[in-house]
């Protein structure tokens, strides 16, 4: 079966591809590119907010605007208007998704039923006032029940439930606020892990302790999608695929122990814990950009709040509710609610697709959006980094507007990127100059030992904490990834300064380690190979490993083997589960080609020197063919990521940004003499 998928797989690109768009002479590619290089780059211009930056919406599954419509419920808010356009959206999804998720809806455009993703969303529909009875009630409670029930929910689902009283608290893994007291040196502490499990978890353990019940009744069950009563299940799913023995083990006997001392903890302690907690919420609750800048902290630091008997009336909760507000999107006749903002990633992105693109407007409004972006360094607040990190200066740069506690040296290094890019061209000069240096001090000062780096944190790394029952996402750490120690490469290899030649040493070491045998990269923060090998190629080649590498010629044999018949690339959710993207008997052997994937496959062979190659061709064919009217490109997939196997993203932007790029950069090393890619980006 998988020989005969690869053949497919490989069919079409060993003979040599017509060029674009059928054009015949030596001109006429150049022309095509030209032309659909200038009508993206124009798209990508309109899209400019007037003080100079960017940010595109980005979607996650149903969940979210599931749980916002539940926290609001909770509270006995109620607001018949946008609830009504919430659940058009939550219906239009799941008509959208129902040949793979049978009724229900998934983590991802295309994927699969997932049942804590449909229970929420159910729910939702249930409180907003869908009758049990309607027919797409129906078949989401046939195919939840067809999975094996609510039962078989994730903890997150599970609390939710828990809150409303439709589970025991009982079937939630015991985390206790007395995790606030514990010394640095035991094996569970906040510094261990990472920094979206710290702002989730930290409110959390308060809710978890005080149990609090709905302020005003809701008048909906959910006892329809259980297969057994929750009061009589007695073992509830502890940790997710991914715990394996002897920490399976261990870690149950431990959450039982501390199941059986709930109530128990002397209240001194208790009140020092919850004291402490709310002292950390209270700290990061970072105005209207929200703690941690995400939907998941926000709620809970609302619900914490509330637990505490904090008055609805205090400014906390007044700009707790307001973050949470500011992520509510209207799109036509729906609503849907974002799990966080992109600004800065989407800005530094954007920056470097135009400066690719060239021209004095590009440019121009490169320049703009890294003004912009200039005075949003963290230049005077060691977040929690420094715990880990303490005496390193700080000079990142976060992912949303504002998030001090949290920069991340991914961001950190696309915008050294571009702004040294910048600084190069005329009329920029020096005003980057400073910012690039603290920068790129504090990223050197967060590589971890192994010579990667994580996105928010150094050498968090500890691995067995993965396994606890609380942790069935299996997204507890912040490892180092190739992905992001591919743009902290690329970032020191650009700026070139002979005292970092050994920290890039290293990570050029760590890269090589991490290569699959099959020749790709993992891609923790993109979906996925793709992802991980373009962000991989890019690094490398800027550090002056020459096509003819072992590392270089096998990644670009893989991505071309992916490339799809119709010349572009896909790729799927599916391939952070099955490790190589394997799939079963039945699933499709290719998934449909996306924009922003075939753009990246594009960047990662052009790194690897394959410019003149017939899949490269087909690759840019594929993104000319499919262009809009309007310059942009149309993709409904989630090519980005959360967390692997449990939370997808669609980047809006992504469609708008990456395409423009690839194309971009393909005129210009068929433009100029050389076809090595003179940019770590």
């Amino acid at each position: 079966m998988q020989d005969l998928a690869q053949a497919r797989l490989r069919s079409g690109f060993s003979r040599s591809a017509p060029p674009l768009d059928g054009a015949a002479g030596e001109d006429a590619p150049r022309r095509t590119l030209d032309a659909a290089v200038g009508a993206a780059a124009r798209h990508l211009l309109n899209a400019q907010r007037p003080d100079g930056h960017w940010v595109f919406e980005l979607e996650a599954d149903a969940t979210i605007p599931a749980e916002f419509v539940m926290l609001r419920r909770f509270f006995g808010l109620r607001d018949p208007a946008r609830e009504e356009r919430i659940a058009r959206y939550l219906r239009r999804a799941q008509e959208r998704e129902a040949p793979t998720a049978v009724g229900g809806w998934p983590l991802f455009h295309g994927g699969p039923l997932d049942v804590s993703c449909s229970v929420k969303a159910y729910f939702a529909l249930r409180l907003i006032g869908d009758p049990a009875e309607a027919p797409h009630m129906v078949r989401a409670r046939d195919a939840i029940l067809a999975a094996g029930g609510a039962e078989r929910c994730n903890v997150f689902t599970r609390v939710a439930l828990a809150l409303f009283g439709e589970v025991p608290w009982r079937a939630v893994p015991a985390m206790p606020p007395e995790l606030m007291l514990l010394p640095r040196w035991f094996p569970f502490h906040l510094s261990r892990i990472s920094y979206w499990a710290r702002t989730v978890l930290v409110p959390l353990t308060v809710v978890m302790a005080r149990r609090p019940r709905p302020v005003a009744p809701v008048g909906v069950s959910l006892s329809e999608l259980f297969r057994a009563p929750p009061h009589r299940i007695r073992r509830w799913p502890a940790g997710g695929a991914h715990a394996r023995q002897p920490w399976r083990v261990v870690f149950a006997a431990m959450d039982r122990a501390l199941q059986g001392a709930h109530g128990r903890f002397p209240g001194r302690h208790r009140a020092r814990a919850e004291a402490a907690a709310e002292r950390f919420v209270t700290e990061r609750l970072n105005g209207t950009d929200g703690l941690g800048g995400i939907f998941p902290a926000m709620a809970n630091a609302v619900l914490m709040y509330h637990c505490l008997g904090v008055p609805a009336s205090d400014p906390r909760v007044v700009i707790a509710w307001k973050a949470l507000e500011r992520l509510v999107q209207d799109r036509d006749d729906e609503t849907y609610v974002q799990p966080c903002l992109s600004p800065i990633w989407d800005t530094a992105l954007a920056a470097h697709a135009l400066l690719e693109a060239g021209g004095p407007r590009a440019e121009t409004a490169a320049q703009r959006g890294l003004d912009w972006l200039l005075p949003r360094q963290v230049n005077d607040l060691p977040g929690d980094w420094a715990a880990l990190r303490p005496g390193l200066e700080p000079g990142g740069w976060a992912f949303q507007y504002a998030n001090p506690h949290y920069p991340d040296v991914d961001d950190t290094a696309a915008v050294v990127l571009a702004m040294d890019r910048a600084r190069k061209l005329d009329g920029a000069g020096d005003r980057y100059d400073a910012a690039i240096g603290r920068a790129t001090r504090w990223v050197l000062g967060m590589q971890s030992r192994n010579g990667g780096w994580g996105a928010f944190d150094a050498d968090n790394t500890d691995h067995y904490l993965n396994h606890i029952p609380f942790a069935d996402h299996g997204a507890l750490l912040d490892p180092p990834t190739a992905d992001v120690s591919g743009r902290c490469l690329a970032m020191l290899a650009q700026l070139g300064r002979p005292e970092d030649g050994a920290a890039s040493e290293r990570a050029v070491a760590y890269l090589l380690r991490e290569q699959e045998e099959n020749g790709a990269w993992y891609g923790r923060w993109g979906v996925n190979y793709v992802y991980g090998t373009w962000s991989a190629l890019t690094a490398l080649n800027a550090a002056n490993l020459p096509p003819e590498h072992p590392a270089m010629r096998r990644a670009a044999e893989w991505l071309k083997a992916r490339q799809n018949p119709d010349g572009g690339w896909g790729e799927d959710g599916f391939t952070y589960p099955r490790r190589g993207g394997t799939r079963p008997e039945g699933e499709p052997a290719a998934i449909a080609s996306t924009a922003s994937q075939t753009a990246w496959a594009l960047l990662g062979l052009m790194a690897a020197g394959v410019v003149d190659d017939p899949a490269v061709e087909r690759g840019a064919q594929w993104l000319t063919r499919h262009q809009r009217p309007d310059g942009g490109w149309a993709e409904e997939d989630h090519t980005g990521t959360g967390f692997p196997r449990v939370f997808y993203l669609r980047y809006h932007g992504y469609a708008r940004i990456f395409p423009l790029w690839a194309l971009a950069r393909l005129r210009n090393l068929r433009r100029g003499n050389s076809r090595r890619v003179a940019f770590g980006l």
